[in-house]
């Protein structure tokens, strides 16, 4: 159960948590895999392993860009799967993120939450200018965001969460984060002993088997009640 002192900062996953990544992935992919027609591999198979290189690139030093792991995650995919790539691939996978949409409770349960008094800060594992695009659906409500292209650090490292603190000059304490993510977000909570909502939105991804989050919800609206309820709004 969540407990300890109002947060004046409450920080957030982007991707999967505000906007629909997997939605918007599947569409990139398959976009990709349509100028590829004599190919049997489904967008879902390109995803999984384009996955698995993505996460080894952006734990691996020197840091690179997220565009710059995307770019080579995919291509090794591609060429694990015996598809042809192009540069333009890129183009069209982080040109597609940019574009990814909120889900349709967001932006309002965004406003409840600022109206309760608390500031917003992202923090993700992307580039400024590819996150832009998204942070421009939120309504205006996101009052600052942290990138790993700004703390030169991929979740779920310390490095970015102690940046993003810092940036905010609070302690872990005194946050709450609010997260999708098991194999990113929760195991920094876990790890960094940060207080943290899960939004489980049913995709499929597994908690963790050492690690609770403090509350667990299907939907970003189910946030700013509990916050009434703990007379936090």
């Amino acid at each position: 159960m969540l407990s300890g002192p109002r947060p004046e900062w409450l920080t957030f996953d982007c991707y999967g948590t505000l906007i629909q990544w997997d939605e918007g992935l599947l569409a990139a992919v398959n976009t990709i895999l349509a100028k590829r027609p004599g190919s049997d591999v489904d967008a879902e198979t390109l995803i999984r392993v384009y996955d698995k290189y993505e996460h080894a690139l952006e734990a691996e030093p020197p840091h690179k860009s997220f565009r710059t792991v995307a770019g080579e995650g995919l291509r090794h995919a591609m060429d694990e799967l015996n598809l042809t790539y192009s540069p333009a691939d890129i183009d069209t996978l982080t040109g597609s993120i940019s574009r990814m949409p909120p889900f349709p409770e967001v932006v309002a349960a965004l406003g409840a939450l600022k109206a309760q008094g608390f500031k917003l800060c992202i923090v993700s594992n992307t580039d400024d200018d590819i996150i832009a695009g998204n942070v421009a659906q939120l309504g205006g409500h996101i009052d600052r965001v942290i990138t790993a292209q700004q703390a030169g650090a991929y979740k779920p490292t310390r490095q970015i969460f102690d940046y993003a603190h810092a940036a905010l000059g609070v302690g872990r304490g005194e946050v709450v984060h609010i997260c999708a993510s098991p194999h990113l977000d929760l195991v920094a909570a876990r790890d960094l002993e940060f207080r943290c909502i899960w939004i489980d939105r049913g995709t499929g991804r597994k908690p963790l088997p050492d690690y609770t989050p403090d509350e667990t919800f299907p939907t970003l609206d189910r946030v700013p009640a509990l916050f009434q309820h703990l007379a936090w709004g």
